[in-house]
């Protein structure tokens, strides 16, 4: 519990105690003792704004907020709507050397640069945009690095008001203290932050390349070589080759029986899953544990294939999918579409971990190594044929009978143990390159931080 006190003639307008913590307080004292200007005496305030009709012929460019990366501020996606389709929020025309700022949770740091290649495109509602600057003596890239500093996030968390989503509106925005240094620190500032990003980015495509390995280390040492793989736009399925109840076109692209013959062509035998894997039945009354540690979908980080977090939960609070009891060295397989690379092995031993019936569970045992699964179902040929076996319109899956029935090789356990290994290894020094780049990037900021501290 945090305590302290206000004087009344203190009250700036608000009666909310969180706008009053310590912290905020001491860090907008400091930054007031440097040269100084709010937010709205630095830059305009665009208010330019689409009328979902002009400009674009059937489909239009548009920047949300969830595409912005929170730690580089690079755009991830840009994505295209067509008119008729357009959202409510897509409003904001955003130009050239544009700064837009997230106004809900704009602490988390969706701000980015718009470039050249942006120009005209269509950004959320939700964005504040800043234009032209107007002073002379504040560089553009300065202000960016600086809005992305925790000396402006604070600011913004503070001005912010709301429950699980706080927004700052735009006159709450234009508050913000923006310290000005001499224009020689603001260009050091920049270069130092641009030095950092380049460095951060280097590593992550080492890490990259590190991840994209492992697929064909995984293939040559299974003896599979693959074709080249294209979608046809015409071909012909015989009546007697049609399996089960499917009908629709895609499950009979010819590049699905491609990659079948490559499998069976490979080093080792193929077995049925339903032959050799425990795949987990039961469902778990989670009742008797007073909370759990509950892993879905959103837990598993797609690019490494970990969990990057066991959500703790009142077992009374969790949701209805919460119903699969796992241990330690089990393999959880996501088994919606969209979803299908959250693939990840529990690391953990604890008696209270259940995860979310969005995953077939493959049980943790000594007659073949989960890891070796692992990255087998990970492989790109294997994500296809997981793909390929989905079914249903709005929430596609794969049904439990076509998992089982499905085919893979299975070396020897000493091979499987040697795949595992390598490719654990490959695994780990991505991890710490991922790692090294977001500590880099850190370390710059803070010694940005204290730059512009010291004036």
């Amino acid at each position: 519990m945090e305590c302290f006190t206000i004087m009344h003639n203190e009250i700036e307008g608000r009666i909310d105690p969180f706008y009053y913590r310590p912290e905020f307080r001491e860090l907008e004292e400091k930054l007031s003792k440097l040269k100084h200007k709010r937010l709205e005496e630095v830059i305009e305030f665009s208010s330019e704004t689409w009328n979902q009709k002009d400009f674009f012929d059937s489909e239009f460019p548009y920047i949300e907020i969830s595409e912005i990366d929170t730690s580089t501020g690079e755009i991830k996606n840009i994505i295209y709507y067509e008119k008729s389709k357009a959202p409510s929020r897509a409003k904001m025309i955003v130009r050239e050397n544009d700064i837009i700022v997230s106004t809900t949770r704009p602490h988390r740091g969706a701000i980015s640069l718009i470039d050249k290649k942006k120009h005209g495109f269509i950004a959320s509602t939700g964005f504040a945009i800043l234009r032209g600057l107007k002073l002379s003596e504040i560089k553009r890239e300065y202000l960016l690095f600086f809005l992305r500093t925790r000396l402006a996030l604070k600011q913004m968390l503070r001005r912010s008001s709301g429950g699980n989503y706080p927004a700052i509106t735009s006159e709450e925005l234009k508050k913000l203290i923006i310290p000005i240094p001499p224009l020689e620190t603001q260009q050091k500032i920049i270069n130092k932050i641009k030095q950092a990003y380049n460095l951060k980015k280097q590593k992550e495509t080492e890490a990259q390349q590190l991840l994209d390995s492992i697929n064909d280390y995984i293939l040559s040492e299974l003896g599979i070589k693959l074709p080249e793989l294209k979608d046809q736009m015409t071909f012909i399925v015989y009546a007697d080759d049609v399996k089960g109840k499917r009908i629709d076109a895609y499950y009979y692209q010819p590049k699905f029986e491609e990659i079948e013959k490559a499998i069976k062509r490979g080093k080792y035998k193929l077995v049925k899953i339903k032959d050799v894997l425990e795949i987990n039945n039961k469902l778990e009354d989670i009742r008797k544990y007073e909370q759990i540690q509950y892993v879905d979908l959103a837990s598993i980080d797609k690019d490494l294939g970990i969990i990057k977090e066991y959500k703790i939960i009142n077992s009374f609070d969790a949701p209805s999918r919460a119903r699969q009891k796992v241990n330690k060295g089990d393999l959880l397989l996501a088994c919606l579409s969209g979803s299908l690379k959250s693939i990840a092995i529990v690391n953990k031993g604890d008696k209270n971990i259940i995860a979310s019936t969005g995953f077939y569970i493959i049980k943790n045992t000594d007659n073949y190594n989960n890891y070796y699964l692992w990255a087998l179902f990970r492989n790109k040929i294997y994500q296809i044929l997981l793909n390929r076996e989905t079914t249903g319109a709005i929430m596609s899956a794969i049904n439990r009978d076509s998992l089982l029935n499905l085919k893979i090789p299975l070396p020897p356990l000493e091979i499987q143990n040697k795949i595992a290994e390598e490719v654990k290894r490959r695994i780990q020094k991505a991890e710490e390159l991922q790692k090294e780049a977001k500590e880099v990037l850190e370390k710059a900021k803070q010694e940005v931080e204290k730059m512009i501290l010291e004036g």
